[in-house]
C-alpha cells in the first residue's frame, strides 16, 4: 500500500492540477456551473435554503454536509448574522458557522450578498478542495486529514482553535500522542502540549507545516497500518465525519420543524 505521505506529495506537489483533475469529473462540473450560473439569482437567506442544489453546494464546500437536514438551524445562523458580539452565530463554538454566515451576510448586505466573488468564486474553491480531500479519504482517512489541516492552517490562531476542530484535533492527537481530554485539566494539559511541540505562528511557513504534516502521517500510518492492510478506505466517524457537537444539537432540538424561526 501506498504510503500516506507519498500520496499527499502527489496531490500536493502540483496542487492545483489535483483541483482540475477533480474540477473536470463530470457531476463536479455539472454541480459547479449550476452553482456558478445561479447564485447571483440568490437573494434572500429564504432564496438560499429554496434551492437545494445551491445549498447542499454551499454547505458542502463548508464542511457542513453534516448539517444540511438542519434548514431551521442553518437559517437562525444566518438571520443572527456575525455583525453583533451577542449573535446567535458568534456564540457558536464552531467556526464553520461563522464562516458560513460571513460568506453569505445576508443580515448585513441583503440582496448584494452574493454578488461577491467570496460567495461565488471563493465557495467554488471551497468545494472543489473539500471535493479532492473527499475524494482522498474514500482510500485514505490520513490524507484527507493532512489536507484538510493544510487548508485550514493559515486561519489556526490559537491552540483552541485546533481543539475545537475535530478534524484538527484528530491530526494533533496522532501528531503529539495526546489523549483525549475529560476535565479541564486534562484540557489545559493538552493546551500547553500543543504550545510546547508546535509553533502555531510559523504554521504559514511550508517547511514548518510540512514537517508537522510528515510526523502526523508518519504516526498515523504506524497506528493504522494493521487496519489499513484489511480496509483501505477506512470509516470517516473515527475522527473526521461527525462534526457535529451535542451544543449544535441541542441547539436543533429546540428549534422549529420545516425551516421556520
Amino acid at each position: 500500500m501506498v504510503s500516506t505521505v507519498a500520496t499527499y506529495k502527489a496531490l500536493t506537489g502540483n496542487f492545483t492540477r489535483s483541483v482540475d483533475r477533480v474540477a473536470n469529473e463530470a457531476e463536479v462540473k455539472r454541480e459547479t456551473k449550476y452553482y456558478s450560473d445561479t447564485i447571483g439569482k440568490i437573494k434572500t437567506i429564504d432564496d438560499f435554503l429554496a434551492n437545494d442544489r445551491v445549498y447542499r453546494f454551499a454547505m458542502t464546500a463548508f464542511g457542513l454536509k453534516d448539517m444540511i437536514y438542519a434548514k431551521a438551524f442553518i437559517k437562525k445562523v444566518l438571520k443572527d448574522g456575525i455583525d453583533s458580539a451577542n449573535s446567535f452565530t458568534n456564540h457558536l463554538t464552531d467556526p464553520r458557522f461563522k464562516d458560513l454566515a460571513t460568506t453569505f451576510n445576508f443580515k448585513n448586505l441583503g440582496p448584494t450578498t452574493t454578488i461577491f466573488d467570496r460567495a461565488q468564486k471563493g465557495v467554488v474553491d471551497r468545494f472543489l478542495e473539500v471535493k479532492l480531500e473527499e475524494e482522498a479519504g474514500s482510500a485514505n482517512d490520513g490524507v484527507r486529514l493532512a489536507l484538510y489541516f493544510r487548508r485550514k492552517a493559515a486561519n489556526i490562531s490559537s491552540a483552541y482553535s485546533i481543539l475545537g476542530d475535530a478534524a484538527l484535533y484528530k491530526v494533533a492527537q496522532v501528531a503529539l500522542d495526546l489523549t483525549p481530554s475529560s476535565n479541564s485539566s486534562s484540557l489545559d494539559n493538552q493546551v500547553a502540549t500543543i504550545k510546547a511541540h508546535l509553533d502555531l505562528t510559523k504554521l504559514n511557513d511550508p517547511e514548518t507545516l510540512n514537517k508537522f504534516l510528515t510526523k502526523f502521517m508518519t504516526k498515523w500510518d504506524l497506528k493504522n497500518s494493521a487496519a489499513n492492510n484489511s480496509a483501505p478506505a477506512i470509516v470517516l466517524s473515527q475522527g473526521i465525519q461527525s462534526f457535529t457537537s451535542v451544543e449544535i444539537l441541542t441547539l436543533i432540538q429546540s428549534l422549529p420543524l420545516g425551516g421556520r424561526v
